[in-house]
């Protein structure tokens, strides 16, 4: 973990959320000696699908007939 003061992060904010971005990292910052933020890197979404959608997932049972009987519907 990395430490700096919160006048040399204003300077260098963009280059720090780089380097925390990219290492997953994260850095405090201090006011006067003592710890007052981090800066860390965002929790990564991640799409319920997406193991599907890049071949990772499989379909189990009969995707071709319907879930209900088709007797059960009302028309109108």
């Amino acid at each position: 973990m990395k430490t700096m003061g919160v006048t040399e992060a204003k300077a260098t904010f963009l280059s720090l959320v780089t380097e925390v971005e990219k290492k997953r990292g994260s850095i405090t910052l201090t006011r006067n000696g003592r710890e007052v933020a981090q800066l860390v890197p965002a929790k990564e979404k991640t799409d319920p699908l997406a193991r599907y959608k890049f071949g990772g997932g499989h379909i189990v049972g009969d995707i071709d007939t319907p879930v209900n009987d088709p007797d059960d519907w009302e028309y109108d």
